[in-house]
């Protein structure tokens, strides 16, 4: 019995033991306690990528891994031009100005919901892409955050943590070709 307690000892001291919070990043720097919204922002995004609403999010610095929770699905409307979607996960591959892999954000273009699977910036813009198709904004357009159900508009004023925002200018996605 005590030669298990001590191989069982011995298997937990020299195993990398990896216990991650989902609020906060998960490979022990210095910036261990920035919310999610900081976390994009140091990458060069601006925190309006992302909805009010984000649960915890896991960010592995050595591969860029990244994933934001949600307690559901978050959907709204921008200025009645694009609906968006998000999953109550979503996960890509961040890197300075780049996020790739994305997975779980949708828009509807026409009829169809489509996958944005790249968000990027250049210069002064903010471009996605579901593929075949891209589009830019300005990226002031995404300095403050949308609200689940209502976006930019809820009851007649925009949000962000309390204060009222002007409205976006959007563009119709585009093709890439």
């Amino acid at each position: 019995m005590s030669s298990i307690i001590i191989f069982t000892s011995i298997i937990l001291l020299i195993s990398p033991i990896s216990i991650s919070s989902p609020l906060a990043a998960t490979d022990g720097g210095d910036d261990d306690n920035l919310t999610v919204y900081e976390a994009i922002e140091s990458y060069g995004f601006p925190k309006g990528i992302l909805p009010i609403g984000v649960t915890g999010y896991e960010l592995d610095k050595s591969t860029g891994g990244f994933k934001a929770f949600f307690n559901g699905t978050c959907s709204f409307s921008l200025e009645g031009t694009y609906d968006l979607k998000y999953k109550s996960t979503i996960s890509g591959i961040i890197s300075k100005g780049r996020l790739t892999n994305l997975t779980g954000v949708s828009v509807k273009v026409f009829f169809f919901w489509l996958n944005i699977v790249e968000v990027y910036t250049s210069e002064e813009e903010l471009g996605f892409s579901v593929g075949i198709a891209s589009a830019g904004f300005p990226i002031d357009n995404f300095e403050m955050c949308p609200q689940c159900g209502c976006g930019m508009d809820c009851n007649g004023v925009g949000v962000s943590e309390g204060k009222q925002v002007r409205k976006n200018r959007a563009e119709r996605f585009v093709s890439s070709f």
